[in-house]
């Protein structure tokens, strides 16, 4: 333990440690211990500086925009339909003007096509009279409705030059386009919905064919050279408004019109071209000058007591003068850091986990040394650390998770010179909610959420950081956001590899995961499935322990995937003979009423070295395997002790002469409360089987008795129960013997009768 705890140190700090081993003495912002005069001429690039302003360039980059392929021709097409549906209602309205202007000027046709039954009514009244000769004086004629006086004047007029034939035929064609009038409007409520048509009707079905042709052909037009010049996303309505006037300022007819169909119309039609975005933006960094610091032969770089500053740095390291050397006062400190460390991790592990073996700390270490390697060899997307938090909760537990890795965040920030800290805190949180909940998943499945989660979080974290630094909006969507959601996907991709990994680890190091144990609790597995067809006694025996067990480890908080799981496969080596044990005789005679007692209880005795044989066949984790010495551990075989006592005695042997050892469990006894409680389930199981009419405290009373037996034998030495538990773990025994044992309806006789 302590060689691997040195070794720990020893590594973690020469992998982090490396800033430590080339590091200069006259740093920037470090006092000149004397004056320093350039030994020659010399320009040295600042590599730094000129980076840092590249990436400035690179983060206020302005978006380059393109045409959107799809959603251009969109717009184009609900353009066309609109005017396409306002030239069907003007062909349903008929052509205007209906008549010649020398009958009837443009405005009282107008007024008689658009006229509502009330008017008309009054027209047809008066027009009636005009043929009566003479013509009657038109004032006595005139309604009350002052826009009908001028048309009534004009068709008056007309009636004193023309024959009352003409006049009802110009009747005639006012009526004909008043109804195609009246239609088109019925039509138009229902073609359009909004307020676009009824607005502007009056003036759209007032004009000429050739007019209107000539407005459609104007907006379609404007709206393609709008189109073409692109209109960019948040562009205000006003603005929209401004470009749309400024293309149809030459036009007079209908342009109220023109301008509110393109403005309801028309939307943002450019996208981000982030191909061409990233070139430009990498384009304008690259043109970014570097920046050279320059001196001349015998100029002072800098004076004694003068703080060092960047350029000044740039041309001491130039000429060397930096003095580079390992700094051992820091690589010691950083050293000390480092004990302090691992010795949290250490106390923590031991605090969390019984035993350690040598491999848990040498995959511990392992784990831990992935992060900084990554870093070290600029591994991209190093930050791992959403990946070790799922690794060490899901294989140990999660408190050392989230030690280690608050404890590698902070070493990173500490070791590392030129680093991303938004990516660093959005890696820390990632792999802490990992380490949090790793341990606590049941499935393969919730894993996998579990990495959706940790990448929308890393999403999330590392756009909000950037946010202040933002140039523009568009920077923020076209640049950041981009950038953000990758660095997610990479912890995404983190708990992905972590996952793939796992099972091999899991096999590599045995090491048992809830997640592994449910697995192995699966009955279709080989030697499960071996158990229930070859020894289905045994099998419903291994049912009940387990659910006597389970209950037990949940009361005292122990491990209830792992007591299952072992629980299943304790009793494994009785495929090896499955008529030696009388749960699976059934009804069949027992063998053992032929062997002497050494040859049955060789058998008894065998169950356990051929299940672990067959555990390690298999390839069983040992924590299993442990079940199948330790659930037994090293109890009597009683009733064949006592009968080779007993036949002995009868042979005219002392009783004495029986080799106990013969007769007994090789063990080990329990060593652990898990392996304990199986014990006590496995010893009290039959007993509580037979109780069919006992009551509750009579059967508390057999448990204790039993457990008292076992205790009194030394076999729960070891385990780590106390007496206390004990009256806990008979309580549980009972209440699950209780709810099998449950007394049932009692049918009557005739309830069970098949129907006739």
């Amino acid at each position: 333990m302590s060689i691997l705890a040195v070794i720990a140190v020893v590594s973690l700090t020469g992998v982090t440690g490396d800033r430590f081993y080339n590091q200069p003495q006259l740093a920037v912002d470090t006092i000149a211990p004397r004056t320093i005069i350039a030994p020659a001429d010399g320009e040295f690039e600042d590599t730094k500086t000129t980076e840092a302003k590249r990436q400035e360039i690179r983060k206020g980059a302005i978006p380059s925009l393109k045409r959107d392929p799809e959603v251009t021709p969109v717009i184009k097409e609900n353009l066309k339909k609109i005017l396409d549906s306002i030239s069907n209602i003007r062909s349903v309205a008929g052509e205007f003007p209906f008549l010649e202007p020398s009958i009837l000027s443009l405005p009282s046709q107008a007024t008689l096509r658009q006229s509502d039954r009330e008017q008309w009514e009054e027209i047809v009244r008066v027009t009636d009279q005009f043929a009566e000769t003479p013509l009657p004086p038109l004032e006595s004629l005139l309604p009350d409705d002052p826009s009908l006086v001028t048309p009534l004047r004009e068709l008056y007029t007309y009636a004193g030059e023309a024959s009352p034939q003409a006049v009802q035929d110009v009747m005639t064609q006012v009526m004909v386009a008043r109804a195609g009038y009246q239609q088109a409007i019925a039509e138009s409520q229902t073609t359009f919905d909004t307020e676009l048509f009824q607005t502007h009707q009056t003036t759209l079905l007032r004009l000429s064919d050739g007019d209107w042709e000539q407005i459609r052909r104007n907006i379609l037009q404007a709206g393609d050279r709008i189109l073409t010049q692109g209109i960019p996303q948040g562009v205000s309505q006003s603005l929209l408004q401004e470009t749309i006037q400024a293309q149809l300022e030459n036009e007079d007819i209908g342009r109220s019109f023109s301008i509110e169909v393109l403005t309801q119309t028309l939307r943002p039609n450019l996208i981000e071209d982030r191909d061409e975005t990233k070139r430009r933006s990498e384009q304008a960094a690259l043109a970014v000058e570097p920046v050279i610091v320059s001196v001349s032969d015998g100029d002072i770089i800098v004076a004694k007591g003068e703080q060092i500053d960047q350029a000044t740095f740039v041309l001491l390291d130039g000429f060397n003068l930096s003095n580079r050397q390992i700094n051992w006062l820091g690589l010691g400190s950083y050293g000390l850091l480092i004990s302090g460390a691992v010795g949290l991790v250490v106390f923590i592990t031991l605090k969390t986990q019984k035993s350690p073996r040598r491999r848990d700390w040498i995959l511990l270490l392992c784990i831990s040394l992935s992060t900084p390697v990554l870093a070290l060899v600029k591994f991209p997307y190093n930050n791992n650390l959403p990946a070790v938090g799922l690794l060490t909760s899901s294989l140990y537990h999660p408190h050392i998770a989230v030690t280690q890795v608050i404890l590698l965040s902070s070493i990173t920030g500490i070791s590392q010179e030129d680093i991303q800290w938004d990516q660093l805190v959005a890696a820390t949180i990632g792999g802490l909610i990992a380490a949090q909940m790793g341990g606590h998943l049941r499935s393969r499945e919730e894993q996998a959420t579990l990495g959706l989660r940790v990448g929308f979080v890393q999403t999330i974290i590392s756009l909000a950081w950037n946010l202040g630094s933002s140039a523009s909006a568009d920077t923020i969507w076209y640049i950041l956001l981009p950038e953000a959601a990758l660095f997610g996907l990479s912890g995404t991709v983190w708990i992905i590899v972590a996952l793939g990994l796992s099972p091999y680890l899991e096999s590599l190091f045995e090491l048992l995961t809830p997640i592994r144990l449910a697995e192995l609790s699966n009955p279709n597995r080989p030697l499960l499935t071996k158990l229930a067809n070859e020894t289905p006694g045994t099998f419903q025996h291994t049912l009940f322990v387990a659910s006597l067990a389970e209950a037990a480890g949940r009361k005292l908080n122990c491990n209830v995937e792992l007591i299952r799981a072992g629980t299943l496969y304790h009793d494994i080596g009785k495929t090896h003979d499955p008529q030696g044990f009388i749960e699976n005789q059934q009804g069949t005679p027992n063998k053992h009423d032929h062997l002497n007692p050494y040859e049955s209880a060789e058998i008894i005795r065998k169950h356990v070295t051929e299940g672990i044989k067959m555990a390690k066949k298999h390839k069983l984790p040992k924590a299993i395997r442990d079940f199948i010495p330790e659930h037994q551990g090293t109890m009597q075989i009683s009733y064949f002790y006592h009968r080779a006592r007993a036949i002995a005695e009868e042979e005219g042997k002392s009783p004495d002469s029986v080799d106990e050892s013969q007769f007994r469990y090789e063990g080990p006894i329990p060593q652990s409360r898990e392996t304990g409680i199986v014990m006590l389930a496995d010893s009290c199981e039959a007993a509580l089987r037979s109780l069919k009419e006992a009551t509750p405290a009579q059967a508390v009373i057999m448990v204790n008795r039993i457990f008292r037996a076992r205790l009194q034998d030394g076999q729960l030495a070891e385990s780590g129960i106390s007496r206390n538990e004990l009256n806990a773990i008979a309580n549980v025994f009972v209440e699950v013997w209780a709810q099998y044992n449950h007394k049932r309806i009692s049918y009557p006789q005739a309830a069970l009768e098949p129907r006739r």
